[in-house]
C-alpha cells in the first residue's frame, strides 16, 4: 500500500499543473510504472484536449511496456464520451494489466461506471489511495457536482487591530483607489488564486471606492470572470469594471441603467427581491457552469456569505497596520487551519467544517 501512495502522491504534483486551465474538467495527474520504473506521466490539458491518462500514455516511448504496467490516476477515469474518447476504454486498449485510483468521480456520467468498465474488461483496480488528498485537489470540481453550486472562497486583508480599511470619510480624497493592507508577496499571491479561480466576486461598495480591476496583472494566467453587485446603478462607466476587458456580470436591480450603456462583455443579471444574494449567486454560477469563486469584499458583502453559511474556504491577511478605528473585518469563530507568512502578512486559512467532508 505504501508504494501505491507514493505514486499517487506524484500524481497529486503533476494535477497541479492543470489548475486553473482545465474548467470544466478535473485537474488530474497520471503515472504509468513498469517493473518500479515511471515510464511515463501526464496531466490533463486545458478543456477539450487530452485527459491525463491519454498524456501519460502517450509519453511511454515503448508501448509494449503498458502490457506489464501499472497506471497509477488521482481521479477515477471517464468512460463516456464527452469532447474526448473515454479514458477507460483507452487503458484497456493499450492493455494495461492494473489501475490504481485516488478517489472516485462524483460526476453522475462517470461515477464508479469508469471503473466497472476496467473491471469487467479483466483490469485489476484498487481504489481509494488517499482519497482524501485527490478529493482536495478537486474540490472545486466535487462542490460543484454534489453541492450543486461553486466552491466559494473569502479572501480579505485586515489590521492588526482588526479593521478592512479606515472609516469613508477618513480616506484620501480624490479617484477610487484601493487602499493597501497586504504587501507585495500578499498582493502577488492573490493574483495567482485569481488566476486559480473561474470567478471573483465585489460587492457596491468596494467597486466604488477601490476601483478595482480584478484581474491576474501580477501573475501569468487567465482573468477570472468579474462580478459585483450594484442595486441602484451606482458605478460610473468610466470604471475599471466596465471597461470591457474580460467578461463580466452585474447583480442589479436597475438593468436598465446598464442597458443603456450596451457595454462590452457585460452581463446583466437581475436582482430577485426573495432571493438573498449569496443564495442568487450561487444558483447563477452553477447555472452557468461556473466551479469556482473568490469573494474579496467588502464587510457587508463577505458577511452576508458568511451569515447564508455559502462558503467553504477564508484566505486572511492579516497585516501589521493599524487603524484604530475603521471598517470591522468579518470574524470566524473557529481555529484556523493553516497559518503562513507570506512577506510581512500572516496569512490564515479556514475550513468549512461541515461541506465536503471527505476533503483535507
Amino acid at each position: 500500500m505504501k508504494i501505491h501512495e507514493f505514486y499517487i502522491k506524484r500524481c497529486l504534483e503533476l494535477a497541479k499543473n492543470g489548475i486553473g486551465n482545465t474548467y470544466p474538467n478535473p485537474s488530474v495527474g497520471c503515472v504509468i510504472v513498469h517493473q518500479g520504473e515511471v515510464i511515463g506521466e501526464g496531466y490533463t490539458s486545458k478543456a477539450g484536449g487530452p485527459h491525463a491518462e491519454v498524456n501519460a500514455i502517450n509519453s511511454v516511448m515503448n508501448k509494449e511496456l503498458l502490457k506489464q504496467a501499472t497506471l497509477y490516476v488521482t481521479l477515477e477515469p471517464c468512460s463516456h464520451h464527452g469532447k474526448t474518447p473515454p479514458c477507460a476504454d483507452l487503458i484497456v486498449e493499450s492493455g494495461i494489466p492494473r489501475v490504481v485510483v485516488g478517489t472516485l468521480d462524483s460526476n453522475k456520467q462517470v461515477s464508479g461506471k469508469g471503473i466497472k468498465k476496467l473491471a469487467e474488461s479483466g483490469c485489476e483496480v484498487i481504489a481509494g489511495i488517499l482519497e482524501a488528498a485527490c478529493r482536495e485537489a478537486n474540490k472545486r470540481f466535487f462542490c460543484y457536482h454534489e453541492l450543486k453550486r461553486p466552491y466559494i472562497i473569502l479572501k480579505w486583508a485586515e489590521s492588526a487591530d482588526g479593521y478592512l480599511a479606515p472609516l469613508p470619510e477618513t480616506r484620501v480624497s480624490g479617484k477610487p483607489h484601493p487602499v493597501w493592507l497586504s504587501d507585495q508577496p500578499s498582493r502577488q499571491l492573490v493574483h495567482k488564486w485569481r488566476s486559480e479561480e473561474q470567478a471573483i466576486l465585489v460587492g457596491t461598495s468596494t467597486a466604488l471606492a477601490d476601483n478595482p480591476s480584478l484581474t491576474t496583472r501580477d501573475w501569468f494566467g487567465a482573468n477570472p470572470l468579474r462580478i459585483f453587485f450594484d442595486q441602484s446603478g451606482k458605478l460610473p462607466e468610466n470604471s475599471n469594471l466596465l471597461d470591457g476587458s474580460t467578461p463580466t456580470i452585474v447583480f442589479t436591480a436597475n438593468a436598465a441603467y446598464y442597458a443603456d450603456k450596451a457595454i462590452k462583455d457585460l452581463e446583466i443579471v437581475r436582482m430577485a427581491p426573495k432571493i438573498p444574494l449569496p443564495e442568487l449567486v450561487a444558483k447563477t454560477l452553477y447555472e452557468k457552469h461556473i466551479q469556482s469563486v473568490i469573494i474579496e469584499g467588502g464587510a457587508t458583502t463577505l458577511n452576508s456569505f458568511l451569515a447564508a453559511d455559502l462558503w467553504d474556504e477564508a484566505r486572511i491577511f492579516r497585516t501589521p497596520t493599524t487603524f484604530g478605528r475603521g471598517i470591522k473585518a468579518p470574524e470566524i469563530n473557529q481555529a484556523a487551519t493553516q497559518i503562513t507568512d507570506s512577506g510581512k502578512d500572516q496569512l490564515h486559512l479556514y475550513k468549512h467544517p461541515g461541506n465536503l467532508k471527505d476533503t483535507i
